[in-house]
């Protein structure tokens, strides 16, 4: 949590959020920490009777989950290390002892995650409309649900410790399930490589963008604040996904200036290789980009798989890993906001405060084309790895071979 805080505290200064009123950073850091933890946020607002305020808010962010996700899995896993096999019992215990802790937390977070803003609205009628209607400035708060918060802050943990588990060769299982391991985790740890690498790339192209355009600040809160959010994007599009969605108004998400001018519009507009390139030809880069290191995450897998294994074998495991990973990422890095004023219910007012941000996956479409993917990458990666020497093989050796009977 601690991690978080000030990975989340530092992303929102860097977006100028330390300018809100009425010392409300902490505040909005503490519900974007709720946030990446699975927590739901409910956003009000108040502005008499005849009008009304929209909002709605359902977005990750991606890079205070990550530094979260890793910093508990090798918390979690720091006691167990150095064993071969651990009772069901045993796990459990040490899950339950840090979800006690983890729910007081989340507990602690929900109270505080709360905050009202008001909004400046430019009046036409020279300040005859709030004596008319009886307002004062509009407002937009925001609080925790606290139900639906642990619910899913308790999910978010439990999916947190079960895929450290899977990915971790050193970890211990307990004895029933032994006999997955070598189908299991080779490729739940290649995946999420293959995830780490591409945050590790963004960070770099990240690091030159700011030190080479200009506006570093704003690309280290991007940084901060949802780089695998964008990252993990590119590797859906280099896949050959497509997302549908639609940006309106004076402000969006951070994303790049492509991205932007595909999506904004008053009505949804698909999101894909062909599209992008229309605007800029350089992204078709991101195919090659992820078939290469898609390719390196199959033969990853298949070195770090048993000797045994088949080719046919590697690429069904390489397929079901993909997708799932696909398949979890569509579901995290769709998005969903809207902010807007309306007075009985129609129209718009004060048009420059009104927005709305969607982005949302071709699920099953994604999920097959990854599968496809994987099967074929988990094929040409297990031929690469036949020369090299793996786990499980073992090879003759005339010192140890024992001499034949005369």
């Amino acid at each position: 949590m601690a991690v978080m805080a000030v990975t989340a505290t530092l992303g929102l200064w860097a977006a100028g959020a330390a300018d809100l009123p009425g010392g409300a950073l902490w505040r909005v850091a503490v519900a974007v920490v709720l946030m990446a933890v699975g927590g739901s946020l409910s956003l009000s607002g108040d502005a008499s009777a005849l009008i009304g305020t929209e909002a709605d808010l359902a977005v990750l962010p991606l890079s205070v989950s990550l530094v979260g996700a890793l910093t508990l899995a090798a918390g979690f896993l720091r006691p167990l290390r150095h064993r071969a096999v651990a009772g069901v019992g045993e796990l459990a215990v040490w899950a339950m002892r840090v979800g006690v802790v983890w729910v007081a937390a989340l507990v602690v977070l929900c109270a505080t995650a709360r905050h009202t803003f008001e909004i400046p609205v430019d009046d036409p009628t020279g300040g005859i409309l709030p004596d008319v209607l009886g307002t004062s400035a509009p407002s937009v708060g925001f609080h925790a649900d606290y139900e639906l918060s642990l619910v899913f802050g308790l999910l978010w943990l439990a999916g947190v410790l079960i895929l450290a588990l899977l990915v971790s060769r050193g970890a211990p299982l307990p004895a029933r399930l032994l006999r997955f391991q070598a189908t299991v985790r080779p490729a739940a740890y290649a995946v999420v490589v293959l995830l780490l690498a591409y945050v590790a790339l963004g960070l770099v192209v990240g690091l030159v963008v700011a030190a080479t355009r200009g506006h570093a600040v704003e690309t280290f809160a991007v940084m901060l604040l949802g780089l695998p959010n964008l990252v993990w994007l590119a590797l859906t599009l280099g896949l050959g996904a497509s997302w549908e969605g639609r940006v309106e108004g004076p402000f969006g998400l951070p994303m790049p200036q492509v991205l932007d001018q595909v999506l904004r519009g008053p009505v949804d507009s698909t999101l894909n290789l062909r599209t992008l390139s229309e605007h800029d030809g350089r992204v078709w880069w991101l195919a090659v980009v992820a078939a290469v290191l898609l390719l390196g995450t199959a033969f990853l897998m298949a070195v770090r798989s048993p000797a045994h294994v088949r080719l046919w074998q590697h690429a069904v495991h390489m397929a079901a890993a993909l997708a799932c990973t696909v398949l979890a990422i569509c579901l995290v890095a769709a998005t969903s906001a809207h902010l807007g004023l309306s007075l009985l219910g129609i129209g718009d007012l004060g048009g420059a405060l009104s927005a709305r941000v969607v982005l949302r996956p071709h699920l099953w479409t994604a999920v097959g084309i990854a599968a496809g993917w994987g099967l074929v990458a988990g094929f040409l990666g297990g031929l690469l790895a036949l020369p090299v020497h793996r786990r499980g093989e073992v090879r003759p050796d005339s010192e140890t071979t024992p001499p034949a009977p005369e």
